[in-house]
């Protein structure tokens, strides 16, 4: 005679089990979420739980199982996973906030102009630039220093190429540095003009001034740091590659992530100084929740638009002139050799053809049979037919709006064959399955829109060219959101918590004012961000 109330009974509890809604810390409805997660690319909605995802499907199915007090209608607008800047120099950004901003700068007295001005507010010892760019001017030619001597005959000044690979500096800066006629460096240039010197230096020549710069206070750095991430979070980048930092500022970074100072997240990539290898090779990678250090930045050659880009024939532009390694052939494959022994990666900035064909032959004698090491070539920029091929087991780390930014003298340099090997990014993913997508910033602008619209369109800003510079290596929308968002985080060993938007992953998102899939291409680069959220806390 119980039978029956026991199995009512049971039925009651089975309902109740089925219909009791788990607590969450967020939900997010009635959206269009991009979840870069192949098994389920579309959603409507999740929901997130100290600071990951415990549910992602429809607005229905989210609001049935979860309950929460912080409970947001996203009206429709878009989602798609935390964007990830693959290669940038973030400390760099910050540092170069409080220098004189020369980017966009369309002449030489228009430099001269913002010195003076800067000059007349900070009164500092020791005046710094960054940005110029001798391609954007009419008279195209490196500068001479010779005004800046005029103007600032006692104060030491030095301006960086927007490459960061070349540098302006005047008279007092090459007297501070004990550099004349005579003096020779290795892996760099002191450009000269009738045997005397112009005062731009290239590449490791440019090393003997930096030397000579006052330091930055822990202060200075750490506002740095704090107004670097004020302007990535703006632009919806919740985890940022820093292409070579310094122990120490590792380890600033690492502090000011504990106090909850820094929230964005950063894959440290450690300079490739002798105390580095000393420090990290003998306590090995390092990961917090916001920080990961496992890798080595390493220079091989310098820049295409300095001319210090290695090529295998002349540049096209300057007859006998091949550029230059700034790391010996010697040192690279040891090097490679030391990291292949370590559980380090070893990512290598190559741009040209020459460069890259002597790290991708290192890479693959020193990793012979060594398989998921996930090593990096950074800017693959120029690359010969017969090198392709390597990038099978090799991931290539490139930036979209360099092809856009060098499309105009880019030419030049290379001469019309080699050209068609160069910002070759459909070719490079076709032979890897994946790639990586950054800006370089401040080198370009800190913007994914940008590096969206570039990867796809490859269009600068006015649109130009009509068919888009060199378009069938274009990518697709799909491609470039995963090369901002899972295959860069794949690069960085963290695919399986960060990079789309699945269960168990941490809630790294941005809610877009537009639909950057679907919206006319050349919409993309007025898409504005309406939040960047990182762990599921809206930092932006």
């Amino acid at each position: 005679m119980y039978k029956p109330l026991i199995y009512l009974i049971g039925i009651f509890m089975l309902f109740s089990c089925t219909t009791r809604k788990q607590k969450a810390d967020l939900i997010i409805t009635n959206a269009n979420i991009y979840t870069v997660n192949d098994i389920l690319p579309k959603a409507e909605a999740f929901a997130v739980l100290n600071g990951k995802f415990i549910g992602v499907g429809s607005s229905e199915e989210i609001r049935a199982a979860f309950k929460s007090r912080n409970t947001i209608d996203a009206e429709g607008k878009t989602i798609v996973p935390g964007l990830i800047d693959g290669h940038c120099h973030f400390y760099n950004l910050g540092t170069g906030l409080q220098k004189v901003e020369l980017r966009g700068t369309r002449s030489y007295k228009e430099v001269l102009e913002k010195l003076e001005e800067f000059q007349k507010e900070k009164k500092v010892g020791f005046i710094q630039g960054r940005g110029w760019d001798q391609n954007d001017w009419e008279e195209k030619e490196f500068p001479d220093k010779g005004p800046l001597d005029k103007l600032f005959p006692k104060t030491p000044v030095a301006l960086t190429r927007i490459d960061g690979h070349a540098m302006l500096v005047n008279q007092a800066a090459l007297d501070l540095a004990g550099i004349d006629e005579n003096t020779q460096v290795e892996g760099g240039e002191f450009i000269k003009e009738n045997g005397k010197l112009t005062g731009v230096l290239i590449d490791n020549a440019k090393g003997m001034v930096n030397r000579m710069i006052p330091p930055l206070s822990k202060k200075q750095s750490i506002q740095a740091l704090i107004d670097a991430q004020d302007v990535c979070l703006e632009k919806g980048l919740t985890t940022v590659s820093d292409a070579g930092l310094s122990k120490e500022t590792i380890e600033l970074i690492d502090s000011l992530q504990q106090k909850e100072v820094l929230k964005i997240k950063i894959y440290a990539m450690i300079s490739a100084h002798p105390d580095n290898f000393d420090h990290y090779l003998k306590t090995g990678p390092f990961k917090t929740e916001k920080l990961n250090v496992r890798s080595f930045k390493v220079y091989a050659d310098g820049a295409l638009g300095s001319r210090g880009a290695a090529l295998k024939e002349p540049y096209s532009d300057r007859e006998g002139h091949f550029g230059a390694l700034v790391t010996s052939s010697e040192d690279l494959s040891s090097i490679a050799r030391l990291l292949a022994n370590s559980e380090f990666q070893m990512n290598t900035h190559a741009i040209g053809d020459s460069a890259n064909a002597f790290v991708l032959k290192t890479y693959a004698r020193e990793l012979k049979s060594r398989t998921n090491r996930r090593w990096r070539i950074e800017h693959a920029q120029v690359i010969d037919p017969e090198d392709f091929d390597y990038f099978t087991e090799i991931i290539p780390s490139v930036q979209p709006t360099h092809a856009t930014s060098d499309m105009y003298w880019a030419e030049d340099r290379l001469g019309p064959d080699r050209i068609k090997g160069a910002y070759a990014y459909k070719d490079l993913l076709n032979i890897n399955g994946r790639i990586v997508l950054g800006t370089d910033f401040p080198v370009e602008k800190v913007d994914p829109m940008l590096t969206f619209y570039a990867a796809v369109a490859r269009k600068d800003l006015a649109g130009f060219p009509d068919n888009g510079f060199q378009s069938r290596n274009g990518l697709s929308r799909e491609e470039t959101l995963k090369g901002m968002t899972l295959w860069a985080a794949y690069a960085n060993f963290e695919e399986n918590e960060k990079g789309s938007i699945e269960e168990n992953k941490y809630a790294d998102f941005v809610i877009l004012e537009e639909n950057m899939m679907e919206v006319e291409i050349d919409e993309v680069p007025n898409i504005e961000i309406n939040g960047t959220y990182i762990n599921g806390e809206k930092v932006k």
